[in-house]
């Protein structure tokens, strides 16, 4: 393996148990390093067999995030972009699934010389180009590398040994970090040390000395237990690294400064101190703290909403906009499957603003369907994502244009009026994974639109994940009887946006806008749909 002379690697495991927020470190890692001037990125080795996350159920893994070369990846990488404010790619996320099918296909075109195809060095050395591969791709002084599951997995084998032996290799450019938990027992009164040990054991074990450790706990822990931990785990005090639980993850960065954490690395991996920029950071996190700020409901209406990570960008996407415009966005999750038309204006009443994210599948639709006419008869601010941009259109065509059979023909394939229907260059693919319409691409914004008044400009990209578009045949009809397709395609062949005429706020795009949120740069559609909202509560009490 070819040494690597400039980039430095951190390498982010985890133990005891799962759930800890690696990536949530990574990403807080990633600021505070890029605070200090330094071109920092993060990858995601995943682990699981799948390919990508995208035929995933989302109870399974959460939100498929899109990337803007059109990568489905897991929802860490979410996180990543929000916290470093950086558009990733392909690169930054790697499974088991990928690394298994390009050694597969090596072996068929006969690349291995027929030599027995092994899990050391083939796989290995496989994950090992991916690492560098991302060395080539930028400039990076850091890459930030999370290592998914848990210590004791069998499936995380071949990537805790590819780096470890990557680490070998690059002795002086590489450190270790290992995220365990510090469990508080109530009974006892007592922070216990031992699941720590027992992980950075097993790490050992494998090979791996870990440099840093990181410690999650319910609450500070105190410096006797830090010693504890250091003694046991052959690291120095200042090496054990407490985070304690949050109310928010964006104070996760602050906490691990007040650590010294920042500071620890860049004298382990030998680069240059600077004093840290966080002053837009924290601007952000003394606003979502900001006592008797004026409060808004917005209801989701989904079929997933026992599990908020399903919608985790949407509802990220959220809390920007609503530190934005200094309120508090409370969310009101309506399960698209139990709401009825009898139950319509209980369950929604009280939401002051009507958002339908993205999906796939016709269970809850119709639920969906009366969320949309509700917003669009009570004058409730209507945001519809994706899939909530068919919604609005089919229930439109069926309660204004009177289009009874109006549907989808993802859910209904011989419907008389297929107001949305397959992508032409979709109706013969069999193959469910990575065949969308997928990442970014251009849209132009009609001229005195509301579109074009929220995003100030005439061409805009945004990031899609879809394989159904509204048909252009009922066109003249829709825009006939109100609705305004503000937003399309440069070749004017595919609708991106819809709008309704005479209404306060109703939007729906083809496209996932929350992708391109950030902490402190809340996205237009967001920020403007928050806004109108807010005007209407307060103008309402």
């Amino acid at each position: 393996m070819k040494k690597i002379n400039k980039t430095k690697f951190i390498f982010i495991t985890g133990g005891v148990t799962s759930s800890l927020g690696k990536g949530i470190v990574g990403a807080s890692l990633g600021v505070l390093l890029k605070s200090k001037g330094h071109k920092v990125t993060l990858q995601k080795f995943d682990p699981y067999l799948n390919v990508d996350p995208g035929t995933m159920n989302p109870y399974q893994h959460g939100e498929v995030f899109v990337t803007e070369d059109g990568c489905e990846t897991d929802l860490d990488l979410g996180h990543y972009e929000r916290f470093i404010d950086e558009n990733l790619t392909r690169i930054n996320n790697i499974t088991s699934g990928m690394i298994y099918s390009e050694v597969l296909a090596k072996e068929r075109r006969g690349d291995y010389l027929g030599n027995t195809v092994q899990i050391i060095p083939h796989v290995t050395n496989e994950i090992k180009n991916h690492i560098i591969a991302a060395t080539k791709q930028n400039d990076f002084d850091i890459i930030i590398t999370e290592i998914g599951g848990t210590i004791g997995d069998i499936e995380s084998l071949p990537f805790l040994e590819a780096i470890r032996q990557f680490q070998f290799e690059n002795k002086e450019n590489c450190i270790h970090m290992h995220l365990t938990l510090v469990p508080y027992l109530n009974s006892s009164g007592e922070f216990k040390t031992k699941p720590t040990q027992h992980s950075v054991k097993e790490l050992r074990a494998i090979g791996i000395q870990t440099d840093i450790i990181v410690c999650r706990s319910s609450k500070a822990f105190p410096k006797k237990i830090k010693d504890k931990i250091a003694l046991f785990c052959d690291v120095k005090p200042t090496d054990v690294i407490m985070c304690p639980d949050a109310k928010s993850i964006y104070e996760v960065p602050i906490y691990l400064k007040k650590e010294n954490i920042d500071k620890t690395i860049i004298e382990k991996l030998k680069l240059t101190q600077a004093k840290s920029n966080l002053s837009e950071w924290k601007k952000y996190i003394d606003i979502i703290y900001q006592k008797n700020k004026p409060q808004i409901n917005i209801g989701i209406v989904g079929k997933y909403t026992a599990l908020s990570d399903s919608y985790l960008s949407v509802t990220e996407a959220l809390k920007h906009a609503a530190a934005a415009n200094k309120c508090d966005c409370k969310i009101i999750w309506i399960d698209s499957e139990k709401l009825k038309p009898s139950n319509v204006k209980k369950q929604l009443q009280k939401c002051q603003g009507i958002l339908i994210p993205g999906g796939f599948g016709d269970r809850g639709i119709s639920g969906k369907l009366i969320a949309a006419k509700y917003a669009r008869e009570s004058k409730t601010p209507y945001l519809g994502l994706c899939l909530g941009m068919h919604i609005a259109a089919i229930e439109f065509a069926r309660n204004i244009l009177n289009l009874d059979d109006a549907n989808s023909t993802e859910f209904n394939p011989n419907c008389s009026d297929p107001i949305i229907d397959f992508l032409p260059n979709q109706k013969h693919l069999r193959e469910k994974g990575g065949t969308m319409r997928l990442g970014s691409y251009p849209c132009s914004i009609e001229k005195n639109s509301k579109l074009h008044h929220i995003y100030k400009t005439d061409n805009i990209n945004e990031r899609h994940r879809h394989r159904y578009e509204f048909n252009n045949n009922y066109k003249k009809q829709f825009e006939n009887h109100g609705i305004i397709f503000s937003g399309n395609s440069p070749d004017g062949e595919l609708v991106e946006v819809i709008e309704l005429k005479d209404h306060p706020w109703f939007i729906a795009c083809q496209f996932h806008p929350e992708f391109k949120s950030r902490p402190y740069k809340a996205h237009p559609l967001f920020d403007s749909f928050i806004k109108t909202t807010l005007s209407l509560t307060t103008k309402n009490v």
